[in-house]
């Protein structure tokens, strides 16, 4: 079987636009207009943001980003797998990196924003198979019945 690539990528090569088009109409099936948080290529091209994406033979699966919030605190924007790679650890796989790369960087903690809906269950579950726990909004997110704020301490075992 072939090898799963991680790496710092590029959010405007074409497959990527794809990938986060795909984001996108997920978020807006699923979401209300104005709980849809998705970024476009230009913002995760920001300095303040790690991209990363993951492919296997040049294919690729899946997309996340690790955004610095300040000196220890690190948000995940953008994560979403394509359907052909759901359920076979894809997802699993980015995240622990990018959680990995987080420690490195001296981050001591990494939150997220998702959906609420059932549409979003296997990332909720993946979220808190990880670690992560539910918590109240930060940054600009606001509390709403659409959506849920998951935070990880990193310095925890």
């Amino acid at each position: 079987m072939a090898e799963l690539d991680i790496s710092i990528d590029d959010p405007s090569s074409p497959d990527v636009i794809e990938l986060l088009d795909s984001h996108l109409a997920f978020a807006q099936k699923w979401s209300s207009p104005e709980e849809v948080n998705v970024l476009d290529p230009a913002r995760l091209s920001s300095d303040t943001i790690s991209f990363f994406s993951a492919r296997m033979c040049g294919r690729l699966l899946a997309v996340g980003a690790l955004r610095n919030l300040n000196a220890m605190h690190a948000e995940i924007k953008s994560m979403h797998t394509a359907d052909e790679a759901r359920g076979q650890g894809v997802g699993s796989a980015l995240l622990k990196h990018m959680l990995t790369v987080a420690r490195g960087q001296g981050y001591v903690r990494v939150s997220l924003e998702t959906g609420q809906g059932e549409a979003f269950a296997p990332a909720r579950l993946l979220y808190c198979r990880s670690g992560f726990e539910i918590c109240p909004p930060f940054g600009d997110y606001k509390i709403s019945a659409d959506s849920v704020c998951m935070t990880l301490n990193l310095s925890s075992p």
